[in-house]
């Protein structure tokens, strides 16, 4: 049969992204991407360590990330994400510019991490107060701390579970009260963290909510990488993404005064 009018597949434009080897999320990813985007997903190797500051460095080192790159380049993406929050704070500012110029070297295109993301997108939002959300134990949630505070980030508020394995499998609910416990003090923008912890359906009704934009780890990764494509991350009703949620999100001075913000 001759199905030579159909005139083959729609053009897809790459994005190559760098995963650690326990990142189970793949299909959130998807969720913010355009029809018209591939993503490629490579991992690094598998060590066997817990999620601490020790693993966030072992999948973060320049040669692993070069390797996983380079298995990229035959598909030639446009731009490659790292994505990954811990292993590219845990190395400060100045080692999340070297880790994008370690990728960019290996595959010869813009780089992005998750870590380089948020700071991109509390940039764009305008916040300088941020409330965290980790599911980390107390030194891999203080070092995030440290990487804020360095970029002239306040940290006014945050909640972290301690946990060491098994983060994709905490439920929504268990993150929207971890926001809760966070916002307690006046917060530009919440911020949950970690790649592995499942934030996509509980970005809206936590901007409802908080009133306050609310952005996550996979959500600022995709929102950057797509950024450098000239496209659009897809998110309904959320502020980072859509300028009408935004506006929406944020009180009024005299309306923040009244319920204790100010």
């Amino acid at each position: 049969m001759d199905v030579s009018f159909l005139g083959g597949p729609r053009f897809q434009r790459g994005v190559g992204v760098v995963a650690p080897f326990d990142f189970a999320l793949d299909r959130e990813l998807w969720r913010w991407v355009p029809d018209d985007v591939s993503l490629h997903l490579t991992r690094t190797p598998f060590v066997p360590v817990e999620v601490s500051l020790d693993l966030a460095r072992l999948v973060s080192e320049h040669e692993t990330l070069g390797d996983a790159v380079r298995t990229l380049n035959a598909i030639a993406p446009e731009v490659v994400a790292y994505a990954c929050t811990s292993g590219s704070f845990v190395g400060g500012v100045a080692g999340e510019r070297a880790m994008c110029e370690a990728m960019t070297r290996a595959g010869a295109v813009p780089s992005v991490t998750t870590s380089g993301a948020l700071l991109e997108a509390l940039l764009e939002l305008g916040a300088r107060r941020v409330a965290l959300v980790t599911p980390y134990t107390v030194s891999v949630t203080r070092s995030l701390e440290e990487y804020l505070a360095e970029a002239g980030v306040t940290v006014t508020g945050r909640a972290y579970m301690g946990l060491t394995r098994h983060i994709w499998k905490v439920p929504y609910r268990s993150v929207v009260d971890m926001a809760r416990r966070a916002v307690r003090a006046p917060a530009d923008a919440l911020f949950i963290s970690c790649t592995n912890l499942p934030t996509y359906d509980v970005i809206p009704q936590l901007e409802a909510e908080l009133r306050i934009p609310v952005i996550s780890a996979n959500q600022v990764t995709m929102w950057a990488a797509l950024r450098h494509l000239g496209t659009r991350a897809v998110g309904p009703y959320q502020a980072l993404l859509d300028e009408s949620a935004r506006q929406g999100s944020v009180l009024p001075e005299e309306e923040q005064q009244q319920e204790g913000w100010t």
